[in-house]
């Protein structure tokens, strides 16, 4: 018998300073069985640093033709793929060919520097490509947070980001690792 994802609510309440974006947004995250806290939550946060209208979570793990996250026009083309985690060069070029842009938010300490250091010569042809990575520590005491429901605020600003849960905080210092335009 498959097992089924386990549903997880946030309220989640967003103030990029930024952007001037300034929303409540109440979502549910299904988690899949093979996903981990800490990806799921960093799916969250990937959320909250790109909210926009439009903005929406796909199938995730269970399709692998759609990114994590996606905004699409009215007219259906895709303007944001944002994709979690390691993905591959030929992954994200085929990104890159079907969407405006792409962002990549990935995590996972050692390995995700092992990573970049072996495919970033290989994503400098792509000129609308981002990638951001969490650090290690900040992703981990982020998976802390995972509860079935939660209420969280997020504020941006500058390359800061603040998390608070009642009475705790979190600040995130994500590392630019590729922006797009830039080689």
């Amino acid at each position: 018998m498959a097992l089924k994802a386990t549903i997880f609510k946030a309220e989640l309440q967003i103030s990029d300073l930024n952007r001037h974006y300034y929303e409540s947004h109440s979502l549910t995250l299904a988690r899949h069985p093979s996903e981990t806290d800490e990806r799921m939550m960093v799916r969250l946060l990937a959320f909250a640093l790109f909210a926009a209208p439009g903005l929406s979570f796909t199938r995730g793990l269970s399709t692998v033709e759609e990114p994590e996250l996606w905004r699409k026009s009215l007219s259906d083309e895709i303007e944001l793929w944002i994709d979690l985690g390691l993905p591959d060069a030929k992954r994200l070029g085929k990104a890159c060919g079907r969407a405006q842009q792409v962002q990549v938010v990935s995590y996972g300490g050692r390995n995700a520097d092992l990573w970049w250091k072996k495919i970033a010569p290989d994503l400098k042809r792509f000129k609308n490509l981002s990638v951001l990575n969490i650090p290690f520590t900040s992703s981990q005491a982020l998976a802390k947070w995972a509860e079935r429901s939660m209420q969280l605020q997020c504020m941006l600003q500058d390359a800061q980001i603040w998390l608070t849960r009642g009475e705790e905080s979190l600040e995130i210092t994500p590392d630019l690792w590729l922006k797009a335009g830039q080689t």
